[in-house]
C-alpha cells in the first residue's frame, strides 16, 4: 500500500516543493484518544429510534450546492433516513432547512447536532450508520474521528489534495469500497448501504477488526516511517544534494 493518494506523481508538477511519500496515509493520528463511556441514546439526540441516519460533522463550509443536493437525492430514496449535521450557527440551520424543502425532502429530515468535548462526540458516532463525505473538500480529521469510533465514512474522491484525503484515509485501515469516482457512485453506494443491512454491517465488522490492526491508527509505525524521511532528507543534505521527491518504505 503506498501513500501516493492524496498527491498521485502526475500532481508533483503543482507543487513548488518536493513531495515525500510515506507508506500508507500521510495523517498521524493517536491511537491512545478516548472515547467516552457515555450511552447516548437516539432519542436525547434527536434521532429517529428506527430510521437510517446518515452523519457529516464536516465544518458547514465544506457542505457545496452539489453536494447537498446529492445528499437530498439519497434521502429521497431512503424512507425514513435523516441527515445528522454539525451545527454552527442558526443561520446555516435555517438556510440548509429552505434548501432541503427547495429539494422536496422535509426539514425535519435534517437534524443538528450542537459541538460538545471531544470524548463525548466520539461517543454519539456510535448512533449513525453511515458518514457521508463532502467534496472538493473532504473530511479529513472528521474522517479518522469517525472510523475510531467504529462509523464507516463514505467518500468521492476528486482531484486535488483536499478532495483526496478521505480516501487515503480509507486505503490506509483496508476500506477502499468506500471510496467512490464519480457522483452517480457515491449516490447509489449510499443508497444501497442504506438498503442492505447485512452489507453495512459486514464493512463495520471489518472497520472494527481493522481498527487496531491497519496502519492508519498505528502511531509508532506511524513515527517510525516519519524518522526515516527525515534521516533521507538530511542524508541529502550532508551530501551537497538538492532535495527531490522521495519514496519511503
Amino acid at each position: 500500500m503506498t501513500g501516493d493518494t492524496t498527491i498521485p506523481p502526475q500532481a508533483e508538477q503543482f507543487y513548488s516543493e518536493k513531495v515525500v511519500y510515506l507508506p500508507n496515509s500521510y495523517q498521524v493520528n493517536d491511537r491512545k484518544r478516548l472515547i467516552s463511556d457515555r450511552q447516548f441514546t437516539r432519542q436525547e439526540l434527536y434521532l429517529p429510534e428506527d430510521g437510517f441516519v446518515f452523519c457529516c460533522f464536516n465544518n458547514n463550509f465544506k457542505v457545496l450546492p452539489a453536494t447537498f443536493e446529492g445528499w437530498m437525492k439519497i434521502l429521497k430514496e431512503v424512507d425514513r433516513g435523516v441527515l445528522w449535521l454539525l451545527q454552527d450557527n442558526l443561520d446555516v440551520v435555517n438556510n440548509l432547512k429552505k434548501e432541503a424543502l427547495l429539494h422536496g425532502v422535509e426539514p425535519n429530515r435534517l437534524i443538528f447536532a450542537e459541538r460538545m468535548p471531544l470524548a463525548e462526540h466520539l461517543a454519539r458516532h456510535r448512533q449513525a450508520n453511515l458518514f457521508l463525505d463532502t467534496l472538493p473538500y473532504n473530511a479529513h480529521t472528521t474522517t479518522s474521528d469517525a472510523l475510531w469510533a467504529g462509523l464507516p465514512v463514505l467518500t468521492l474522491i476528486g482531484q486535488s489534495f483536499p478532495s483526496r484525503v478521505a480516501a487515503s484515509l480509507l486505503n490506509a485501515i483496508g476500506l477502499p469500497e468506500l471510496v467512490t469516482t464519480t457522483q452517480k457512485e457515491y449516490e447509489t453506494l449510499a443508497i444501497q448501504l442504506a438498503s442492505d443491512p447485512n452489507q453495512l454491517l459486514a464493512i463495520k465488522n471489518k472497520l472494527a477488526d481493522n481498527r487496531l490492526s491497519a496502519p492508519l491508527f498505528n502511531t509508532p509505525l506511524f513515527a517510525k516511517n516519519l524518522e526515516a524521511a527525515y534521516l533521507k532528507m538530511y542524508e541529502r543534505y550532508q551530501a551537497d544534494l538538492e532535495p527531490e521527491h522521495l519514496v519511503i518504505g
